[in-house]
């Protein structure tokens, strides 16, 4: 189906729908009695008790088993700052696939704010209710800033998706990309083409896993010690990556290179690029819906392993195979922190379950059996 129909007929599904997702009972209320118990004056046993017990609340109402899911609207898809409206039909589908997938409930809240203290604390003053709290689609540098003060703050677990759903996803992929082209995946020369929220969390998810020679990129060039104008999150991966020092473009970055990982915009990355990469080379072009190169173009550029985020092809690397089991893991096991040792068990559980990886397939699909219940055993 090509992009202009596609858009169509979701245009069209979401009128029919009226949004897609909608609250039911966990029990019917048809009679008096039943109405005594889950409202008044029943219930307030149960509000009489939970206030005493707060602990409590996660067996005694929704706490136990719903999570929120946030945006602000400012860094939606590939559609930029779209407002808190716009990014409403993507949270609805996030909490769709969180059901579909782990059998997890979820809530879609869009804030009619871009402020980074207005932010935090209106997720405070909900949190309550909620049992975890998915961020989503919030421009960088300001959702580091965001999860960093939401952690401190709060005694649920915080996880900002597009960061490390994205981290988990990629390493697990890399993994198996690895195994393809017979590599040590600790001694890769990894090349992350984009600095932004997915592009830092890959970074740091890869140097957990054991890779030490990796490149990040901005649109100024590599983050290198020493460069200019760098932010306090540029000037954290400058001490973290890029330990030959290598300065200049993408051109002198991936010249050598093992593994690109495009995480920033369409056609970035050229065919004479690839070509001057290390034998066997890895491509991840992650940009959606154009990749930073195609798929195709990349192959006949001499990459051994490409992949996307696109579901049009091979190899596609999405989140969706991610958060679903993270939650699942998170209101299963009443995870407070998602931790660094859980994201990367989360990524081996994931690319095991892939026996024999090929060039054809590094990464299992969404429905493919036991993708969400490799990740949930991971968060504990």
């Amino acid at each position: 189906m090509n992009k202009k129909d596609l858009g169509k007929k979701a245009l069209a599904l979401h009128k029919k729908l009226g949004g897609k997702i909608f609250t039911g009972l966990a029990i019917p209320i048809k009679t008096r009695d039943e109405l005594s118990l889950v409202y008044t004056p029943g219930v307030g046993a149960v509000s009489t008790y939970v206030a005493k017990h707060p602990k409590a609340a996660r067996d005694y109402t929704i706490k136990g088993k719903m999570v929120a899911v946030i945006s602000d609207g400012s860094a939606v898809l590939g559609l930029g700052n779209i407002g808190p409206l716009g990014a409403l039909p993507v949270m609805e589908g996030k909490c769709a696939l969180f059901k579909t997938f782990a059998n997890v409930d979820a809530f879609p809240l869009v804030l009619d704010t871009q402020n980074v203290d207005e932010i935090v604390e209106t997720i405070v003053r909900i949190a309550p209710a909620f049992g975890g709290i998915n961020l989503e689609d919030i421009s960088a540098p300001r959702c580091f800033d965001i999860e960093a003060r939401l952690k401190e703050r709060l005694d649920i677990p915080v996880m900002h998706d597009d960061q490390h759903g994205t981290a988990i996803v990629v390493v697990a992929a890399l993994i198996n990309a690895a195994k393809v082209v017979k590599k040590k995946f600790a001694e890769l020369r990894v090349v992350i083409a984009g600095a932004g929220a997915a592009g830092t969390a890959v970074a740091k998810l890869l140097l957990c896993a054991g890779i030490k020679d990796i490149i990040v990129l901005d649109s100024r060039g590599p983050i290198v010690r020493g460069r200019e104008r760098l932010t306090i999150y540029k000037e954290e991966l400058a001490d973290l990556t890029n330990p030959r020092g290598i300065s200049g473009d993408l051109n002198d970055a991936m010249r050598g290179a093992d593994a690109v990982i495009g995480v920033s915009g369409p056609g970035i990355i050229k065919a004479e690029q690839v070509r001057r990469m290390g034998e066997k080379s890895i491509v991840f072009a992650l940009a959606n819906p154009v990749p930073e190169i195609m798929p195709d173009e990349a192959l006949r550029a001499g990459a051994k392993v490409v992949a996307t985020g696109r579901s049009d092809y091979q190899n596609q690397i999405n989140n969706s195979l991610v958060f679903p089991g993270v939650f699942r893991g998170v209101l299963d096991h009443r995870v407070k922190k998602i931790t660094d040792e859980m994201k990367l068990a989360a990524a081996k559980n994931l690319a095991a379950l892939v026996k024999k990886p090929t060039a054809q397939k590094i990464i299992p699909g969404p429905f493919e059996k036991g993708v969400m219940q490799a990740v949930a055993r991971s968060i504990k």
